[in-house]
């Protein structure tokens, strides 16, 4: 097998459907005397004669004819199974599509996803996970999680692509009944007022707290917790204030008595983005996802 050019089997299945090297020619794109030569290689490798020219074309020898069958095999199962590329179409998929959100980013991300797979993939589901950076590089790497969406800075090794969708800042959330009127917090009432603090697993939350230490200001920390679902709740009932990711309280403010209230300092921004790992990048079923995220998300 080491010295047998399988790029001679086309030219011998060409000339016997043509009965010509002419003909062959043509049906390979080649010349007639790059295939005449391929023809001798093939006649010397085998020893046999293969063809032999008559009044009604070249016609095969039995040792011919016993080479075009598995030849026309292998030439369909090289077409159909390896150089074919494999085309996802998501109104027949039955994935199940593994992507890695914060709970904040299942409010974010979730709703407007899961309309878009009931309208262009029915039979498509999505499993939210959650999980420590190291364990989710891992599992990017491993095929076991498709996507990551949302704020993951610790995903910055080379193999991981990343993508930006949209920026995001910081909105204060109090009671709707609240004697507040500005929308605007002074600093004064932002330091006076007693705050719940949400110590999510999620990063973003990381960034406001990080941007307090920087400036030194010091709040008073009525309520620590490590769940947002609460946070409506608890807001719309007291005189707290909580700072969240702004699409959280927009999402908090559609079912709870709360109202959103600018915070009295420049917070700085940060970029939601989707990444995943670079093995997967052309992988047809990940790439429509992440088509379907930058359409509805991007800004």
């Amino acid at each position: 097998m080491a010295a047998f050019d399988l790029n001679l089997l086309p030219v011998a299945l060409a000339i016997h459907e043509e009965r010509s090297v002419s003909g062959a020619a043509r049906k390979l794109g080649m010349s007639q005397p790059a295939v005449s030569v391929a023809l001798n290689k093939l006649r010397k490798a085998l020893g046999d004669p293969l063809f032999i020219r008559t009044a009604h074309g070249m016609e095969p020898t039995p040792r011919a004819l016993a080479l075009v069958s598995p030849t026309r095999d292998i030439l369909q199962r090289l077409e159909t199974g390896v150089l074919a590329s494999v085309q996802f179409d998501p109104a027949i998929t039955e994935r199940k599509f593994t992507v890695a959100l914060s709970d904040i980013g299942e409010m974010t991300f979730l709703p407007r996803l899961l309309d878009r797979l009931r309208r262009d993939a029915p039979g498509a589901s999505i499993c939210s996970v959650t999980m420590p950076p190291r364990e989710l590089a891992l599992a990017l790497e491993q095929g076991d999680v498709d996507l990551a969406v949302g704020y993951f800075p610790d995903l910055k090794n080379r193999n991981f692509f990343q993508q930006r969708l949209f920026s995001h800042s910081f909105v204060c959330l109090l009671s709707a009944v609240h004697h507040q009127r500005r929308r605007t917090l002074s600093m004064k009432q932002f330091l006076e007022m007693g705050h719940a603090v949400i110590r999510a697993e999620g990063r973003s939350q990381e960034l406001f707290e990080q941007f307090l230490i920087r400036r030194r200001i010091r709040r008073r920390v009525v309520l620590e917790t490590p769940h947002f679902m609460s946070i409506p709740f608890l807001i719309s009932a007291g005189d707290l204030v909580a700072t969240v990711p702004r699409a959280v309280g927009e999402s908090f403010a559609q079912f709870a008595a709360i109202k959103l209230m600018e915070p009295p300092m420049e917070i700085p921004r940060f970029d939601l983005k989707q990444y995943w790992h670079r093995k997967f990048a052309k992988d047809g079923a990940n790439a429509w996802l992440r088509s379907v995220i930058v359409e509805l998300f991007a800004d």
